[in-house]
């Protein structure tokens, strides 16, 4: 395969930007295409997995959902930075936290991702490899955190394969080495980066706890967590 579109994406080369801010949900990344995007195009709809590129404060920018999982996430972000010339992707997603202070809204910034995914394996590598995002988006993300004097948090993320655990107290283990939160698309997100030389970052918005057992609605899910969004288009 070397040529656009690819088999999941619909657009031509030339259509997404270099700089690409990510969602699991599609309807969350057309909620960001239409709220902070000037002159949203609509580059693709296969699968219903939305896309759009436009403008941002003046740079180019697209928008796209993901899906949930790393088997998705892994498919979309492999195409992008290796068919289309992505060079940055920052995920905006939701995580449960296990961190006792980390409350509903707040922002983790994935500094690594643990997982119990074997997404990994296909690397032959001869040890266990830790995924981390890229250091200046990250330090960025912090900047621009502390300027909204927003409550967040850096550190690991827990990218899980498993989201109706057959074990509902297997989260402790990851708890007592100090994982933030769960999510489930991180590590892959970061593998892709780092196989192809280029650049990711996470930021999740807590949409319920492990600890407390607080949740979010799927309505506070899809367009409420803008905090984060604000952070990752004033810095992608």
């Amino acid at each position: 395969m070397s040529s656009t579109p690819t088999p999941h994406i619909g657009a031509q080369l030339g259509e997404i930007a270099e700089k690409v801010i990510m969602a699991g949900d599609p309807l969350r990344a057309k909620f960001m295409a239409e709220r902070y995007l000037e002159n949203p195009v609509q580059f693709n709809n296969v699968r219903g997995m939305l896309g759009f590129t436009g403008t941002y404060k003046g740079k180019r920018v697209s928008v796209m959902g993901h899906g949930m999982g790393i088997p998705s996430i892994g498919i979309y972000t492999y195409e992008l930075y290796n068919f289309y010339g992505v060079k940055s992707i920052i995920r905006t997603g939701s995580a449960g936290a296990y961190h006792p202070d980390l409350g509903l809204g707040d922002v983790v910034i994935g500094i690594g991702a643990c997982t119990d995914s074997n997404y990994g394996a296909q690397y032959n590598l001869p040890g266990t490899f830790a995924p981390i995002a890229d250091f200046a988006m990250a330090r960025a993300a912090v900047e621009k955190a502390e300027a909204m004097s927003i409550n967040y948090k850096v550190g690991n993320l827990l990218s899980s394969d498993v989201f109706y655990g057959d074990d509902a107290t297997r989260w402790h283990a990851w708890q007592k080495m100090g994982v933030l939160a769960v999510e489930m698309e991180a590590a892959a997100l970061y593998m892709n980066a780092a196989r192809s030389g280029n650049k990711a970052l996470c930021i999740c918005t807590i949409s319920d706890s492990l600890v407390h057992g607080t949740a979010c609605s799927a309505e506070q899910r899809q367009t409420s967590f803008t905090n984060m969004m604000e952070i990752a288009f004033d810095i992608i």
